[in-house]
């Protein structure tokens, strides 16, 4: 990597963490609230917003079962925080509803949860991003304008701040995300105050509209479908529960204790919340309308609908501006880093699912922050394309949002259910047996509550594009299965028999491939004899007739003991004339093998990289795939090489042995980092 690259890359991700610094990066409760719960907390920001959106299709008279969705709601929530409760407190591990459903009901039921999931954190993303753009926007207009720009530059920002690491992101988040919550709470307590205690008549900017059915001639099952798809919109509140469960292992010990606390924290905010919200929706007589231009009857010309936290904020804080922007403001930036809660989630479940072999192993390994950083970029991707093609609506994202993460639900609360059977079977102390009834019986409740979610959701939103959530729920599902085909096919082949002995070569045909007479020819030829071919020759391409001509010449004035072979290649080819006389030299036998040394040229900037080696890298990609083939590289450092070695040396010093017992951390020494050798010759 070049100087300026690396620099740039410290710039924004600092310094890199040792692997033994990861016990110092994991969370207290006051920070993993941030980082884990601001999905479900902020979610209640555009949550209320989405049940009127939805009953507004009826006409303002249908704003009346509002309260009602949202205590059926809230007790939905009551019942998942309670039942994931139990799922921490049973699996630290992190690989949270994967683990508990592949653990009780198979692998192949852990991986339609593992499926379900990574799709839900990307539309968590998605959403959260596009909800922020909507509130931001109520405020600045630019925003509203600009919204996919907008969305696309907040999920780069907060991508860059993940790769930083956990601990830092979680710190970083933790202001603005209290803030958010005490603004809220501010606003319902004073909203409440002013309407019970002094009298105040609150009243939203619309709620002098009049807001016009689309729909006039609602009754019967139609009107109770409306009432269902409000209530699975109003269900979003609930995502981000499981995103605790997935990061058990990021807590403090003792983690499960732990992770249930921050849970039962997470929980009470965000029900108050959702509840308040609702409350104040009611009290002010806020109108959404779904389509505000043809809906809303006696709105200025030109009136932009604001969303409903803003209108609440507005008619609470009449007359005092500055609270009407805090809160505003908090509930834009805590919806942007609500979606720290999918990356937090989605690269710990990505790393679990590679390290069981259903995704590449590259996003198993921890970057130089010790976070997963390529599960961090792989979801923004995601998280970017989707905001493109739907251009950050939220009402048309959340359409395929929560299918996943109530799929993730039901499969998770069944499976606690049979975990607590095998438990009971064992188990014969009577107090003991009593707390894991208590425990199974609220699983149960979960169960029963979160399927029937499931179901109002795909019975009401199938249609209208959950079912693209469910194909590429599918799509997942069967890439993972055959990347997991694929692993157990190579590994496979790799595995040692028993008693396999290996078989030594019969004839090494050594080949040194040449374009000129030079340094690094000599060092290539010098290190092919050292190896003691059987065979070892020179081999050329005729491109040029008269740089050849004068190439053997040369060759055979200066008596090289190694024969020079020309091979022709009449269409001024290099890689196709030598794999073809590296097929014929190699024969039939399969104890043949056929060594081929290539000089290459080591470069200290990537400009030069472009000028040097492109032959050689195309001729070992193509004698990769020959069946007895060995390809040996023989660098040789030109002087740019060598100064960004001598640069790079002096910016890292060397670690020797015993540094950590020494105190010296990352390896820097008070002598400024020589190696110990060199400290011994100049008598220190």
């Amino acid at each position: 990597m070049s100087k300026f690259a690396t620099a740039t890359k410290r710039l924004l991700l600092g310094r890199p963490f040792r692997s033994d610094r990861l016990t110092h990066t994991l969370l207290p409760k006051r920070v993993a609230l941030p980082v884990f719960a601001s999905d479900p907390m902020s979610s209640v920001a555009y949550a209320p917003e989405e049940i009127l959106l939805v009953l507004s299709v009826a006409g303002a008279s249908a704003y009346v079962y509002s309260p009602w969705i949202g205590l059926v709601v809230a007790l939905v929530m009551i019942a998942v925080v309670a039942s994931y409760r139990q799922n921490v407190r049973a699996y630290t591990s992190g690989g949270g509803d994967y683990e508990v459903a592949s653990v009780n009901h198979g692998p192949g039921w852990g991986l339609v949860v593992g499926s379900a999931l990574l799709v839900d954190y990307v539309l968590t993303v998605a959403v959260s991003i596009s909800a922020a753009a909507a509130n931001i926007g109520s405020a600045i207009p630019f925003v509203a304008t600009h919204k996919v720009q907008f969305a696309v530059l907040a999920i780069l920002l907060l991508a860059a701040m993940n790769l930083r690491g956990v601990r830092e992101s979680g710190t970083a988040f933790a202001i603005p995300t209290y803030a958010f919550v005490a603004g809220i709470l501010g606003m319902i307590v004073w909203g409440a105050f002013r309407t019970y205690g002094l009298g105040d008549d609150l009243r939203a900017e619309s709620a002098g509209f009049e807001l016009a059915a689309e729909e006039h001639h609602l009754a019967g099952l139609a009107f109770a479908f409306l009432i269902l798809r409000a209530f699975s919109s109003g269900s979003a509140a609930l995502t981000g529960v499981e995103a605790i469960a997935n990061g058990v292992p990021a807590f403090r010990k003792p983690k499960g204790r732990n992770a249930a606390t921050t849970l039962l924290l997470m929980g009470m905010l965000a029900i108050t919340m959702f509840l308040g919200l609702i409350f104040l929706a009611d009290t002010t007589g806020a109108i959404m309308a779904e389509d505000p231009e043809r809906q809303l009857i006696g709105a200025p010309e030109g009136y932009e609908q604001k969303t409903l936290v803003a209108q609440l904020a507005g008619a609470v804080f009449a007359g005092f501006p500055p609270a009407t922007w805090y809160v505003i403001f908090f509930t834009g930036l805590i919806l942007v880093l609500a979606a720290n809660t999918a990356f937090n989630g989605f690269p710990v479940l990505g790393s679990i699912l590679a390290q069981d072999r259903f995704l590449p192993r590259q996003l198993h390994t921890r970057g130089d922050r010790l976070a997963f950083s390529n599960g961090i970029l792989f979801l923004s991707g995601l998280a970017v394309l989707l905001v493109i093609v739907f251009e950050a609506e939220v009402t048309k994202l959340i359409q395929l949002y929560i299918v996943g993460v109530f799929v993730s639900f039901v499969l998770s609360q069944s499976a606690m259910i049979r975990h607590w059977n095998r438990k009971l079977a064992d188990e014969t102390d009577a107090a003991q047996r009593r707390r894991m009834r208590r425990s199974q019986a609220i699983n149960t409740f979960g169960l029963v509550m979160t399927a029937s979610v499931l179901v109002v959701v795909l019975v009401t939103k199938f249609l209208a594009g959950a079912w693209i959530s469910i194909v590429a729920m599918a799509g997942i599902y069967a890439v993972m299965r055959g990347i997991r085909k694929h692993y157990d096919r190579v590994a496979d082949e790799l595995k040692e028999e028993e008693g396999e002995q290996v078989t030594l070569p019969a004839r090494n045909h050594a080949i040194v491939l040449i374009s000129q007479l030079h340094r690094p020819t000599l060092r290539a030829l010098a290190y092919a004899k050292a190896t003691r071919p059987d065979v070892l020759e020179a081999v050329t391409v005729n491109v040029d007739d008269l740089e050849t001509r004068k190439l053997v010449d040369e060759w055979n004035r200066r008596k090289f003991s190694v024969p020079l072979k020309v091979v022709e290649s009449p269409y001024r080819e290099i890689t196709r004339p030598v794999l073809d006389y590296v097929k014929r030299v190699r024969g039939d036998n399969p104890r043949n093998v056929v060594t081929v040394f290539i000089p290459e040229y080591v470069v200290g900037r990537w400009w030069e990289q472009v000028l040097h080696n492109q032959s050689a890298l195309r001729l070992k990609t193509r004698l990769l795939f020959q069946s007895r083939v060995m390809v040996t590289s023989v660098p040789w450092q030109l002087e740019s090489s060598k100064r960004a070695s001598t640069r790079a040396d002096r910016a890292q010093p060397r670690s020797v042995v015993g540094d950590v017992r020494r105190g010296f951390a990352d390896g820097q020494h008070p002598d400024g980092g020589r190696p110990a050798r060199d400290r011994q010759e100049t008598g220190r």
